[in-house]
C-alpha cells in the first residue's frame, strides 16, 4: 500500500530527539520492512502545550492550510491508500487525516492513540473529542499498551482496536562487546519540568540510602530543568556521577554497554524507549510498577518494577541486582534475548502486516 504518514506531536524529521520522534521514525520503518510506500504527508506540528483558544485556533488555520495542499497535490499526483496518523492524543489531535481521509475515501488508522477523562474540561474537552472522533473514524486503532486500550474502550466502545507491543529496531544491538562494569548505574532521559523531574528525584533520594555499595552512575540527557535536576544530586558524592548531557542517539548503544543496571522511576512514561534499548543492551531494569512501564519490562525476569512512589522498594532493588551477580547475570540474559526475539523492527513489521491486511482499500 501507499500509505500517508503523519504524527502531529513531532515529525519523524524533528530535530529535537525524544522517545515520540524516535518511535515515529521506527514505525514508518517497520512498515516500509512490511513491503508498504510510506511518505510523510506533513511536516506541521499540532501540538498545543496549554489550553489557549487564540493558539488552537491559529494551528485550525494551519491544518486547513495543509489540508487544502494535500487536497491539490492528490488530486494531481493521486490519492494514497490509506492515512496513518501516529500518537494523536488531547494536546496533538490529527485535524488533517480524517478530513481528507472522508473526503478521498480512503481508510484510516492510528497508532497510540489516547483519551483520558480526566483531561475533559474546557479547551482539553473540545480537543480530545476531536481525538474520539478521528478514533471513532479509523478503520484500526492500534493500541501499543493495555492502558491506552483501556482508555479508548471507556471513551468509544466500538472503535476498532488491535495490539502492537512497543518495539524498536535492534540492528544497532547486534553485536555484544565485552560487559562493562556491572555497579554502573545508567539512566538516559531528557531534563525537563514534571514528570522527568519527579523521576530524577526520586532517583536521587533512592540512592542515598546505598551509598554504601560501590556504584557509579552515566546519566545522558539535558534540557531547560538541568539545573533542577543536578541539585537533586547535590546530596551524593560528585565523583560517582558522570554527567553525559544529550549525546547523538547513535551513542547511546555504547553507553548502555559500558553499564550494568538501567535505572529510571518513570513517571508518566507511556512505554519507555529507553527502557527498550536497555534491555537490549543486556541491561536489566529498576523502574516503578507504573504508567505504560509494564508493556516494556517484565517483573522479576528482566528487571523488576517496584510500587509506584516507594523510594525505599526502588533503592532495595538497585541493591538487589548490585549485590547479587549470578540474579543480575540471568535477568540481563533474559532482558536482551526478550528485546532481540520479541520486540523487534521484523516482529513488528510481521504484527503491522497482520493488522493491515484485514483493511480493504479501494
Amino acid at each position: 500500500m501507499r500509505i500517508a504518514f503523519y504524527a502531529p506531536l513531532k515529525s519523524p524529521n524533528h530535530p529535537v530527539a525524544s522517545g515520540d520522534r524516535q518511535m515515529a521514525r521506527t514505525l514508518v520503518k517497520a512498515l516500509e520492512h512490511a513491503g508498504h510506500s510510506v511518505e510523510l504527508a506533513s511536516e506541521l506540528r499540532f501540538y498545543l502545550p496549554e489550553p489557549v483558544p487564540k493558539i488552537f485556533d491559529a494551528l485550525k488555520i494551519e491544518a486547513r492550510e495543509e489540508a487544502e495542499r494535500l487536497t491539490k497535490l492528490w488530486d494531481r499526483d493521486g490519492k494514497p491508500d490509506l492515512w496513518f496518523s501516529y500518537h494523536p492524543y488531547y494536546k496533538a489531535p490529527d485535524l488533517i487525516g480524517p478530513e481528507l481521509a472522508s473526503a478521498f475515501s480512503i481508510p484510516c488508522v492510528t497508532a497510540e492513540a489516547s483519551y483520558s477523562r480526566r483531561r475533559n474540561a474546557g479547551l482539553w474537552a473540545d480537543t480530545q473529542a476531536l481525538v474520539a472522533r478521528a478514533v471513532e473514524q479509523a478503520a484500526l486503532n492500534i493500541c501499543f499498551t493495555q492502558r491506552d486500550r483501556q482508555g479508548l474502550t471507556d471513551a468509544i466502545p466500538d472503535a476498532a482496536l488491535g495490539m502492537l507491543s512497543p518495539f524498536i529496531d535492534t540492528s544497532v544491538f547486534g553485536e555484544m562487546p565485552a560487559r562493562g562494569c556491572p555497579t554502573r548505574l545508567v539512566t538516559v532521559a531528557m531534563m525537563r519540568p514534571g514528570d522527568k523531574v519527579e523521576s530524577y528525584r526520586m532517583l536521587a533520594q533512592a540512592l542515598g540510602p546505598i551509598g554504601h555499595l560501590p556504584w557509579t552512575m552515566s546519566v545522558v540527557g539535558d534540557g531547560p530543568a538541568r539545573d533542577e535536576v543536578k541539585a537533586q544530586f547535590a546530596g551524593l558524592p560528585a565523583d560517582r556521577i558522570v554527567w553525559l548531557g544529550a549525546i547523538e542517539p547513535a551513542a547511546v548503544p555504547d553507553v548502555l554497554y559500558s553499564g550494568g543496571i538501567y535505572v529510571w522511576p518513570g513517571y508518566g512514561e507511556a512505554y519507555g524507549v529507553a527502557y527498550l534499548e536497555a534491555q537490549a543492551a543486556g541491561l536489566p531494569v529498576v523502574a516503578q510498577d507504573i504508567a505504560g512501564v509494564p508493556e516494556a519490562v517484565r517483573d522479576g525476569q528482566t528487571g523488576f518494577l517496584t510500587p509506584p512512589g516507594d523510594v525505599a522498594a526502588f533503592a532495595s532493588a538497585i541493591e538487589r541486582l548490585l549485590t547479587r551477580n549470578d540474579e543480575r547475570t540471568i535477568m540481563a540474559a533474559e532482558a536482551r534475548r526478550f528485546i532481540l526475539e520479541e520486540r523487534s523492527l521484523g516482529v513488528a513489521a510481521g504484527r503491522l502486516a497482520e493488522l493491515l491486511a484485514k483493511i480493504p482499500v479501494s
